[in-house]
């Protein structure tokens, strides 16, 4: 995977945290792995009951947004 497209994703997840942050979560990139992105949700999105549809309609979406290439995100769960 080349750095251009973890610097799309990065750059997504930095578009999207400060509204994860202001509820008091958070979102790390864990792994790309050719056409899916894995992320681990942090603190209060961890363990928040609407978190699937947050990482479906807010962090897919956005990722998407920045890397097209990207067909699935994952949420790691710890």
């Amino acid at each position: 995977m080349s750095e251009n497209i973890k610097e799309k994703i990065e750059n997504a997840l930095n578009e999207i945290r400060p509204f994860l942050q202001k509820d008091g979560g958070d979102i790390s990139l864990i792994e790309i792995q050719k056409n899916t992105v894995k992320v681990k949700l942090e603190g209060a999105c961890s363990t928040c009951t609407i978190n699937q549809m947050t990482l479906k309609s807010g962090v897919e979406m956005t990722i998407k947004k920045h890397a097209p290439e990207i067909q699935n995100v994952i949420n790691i769960e710890s």
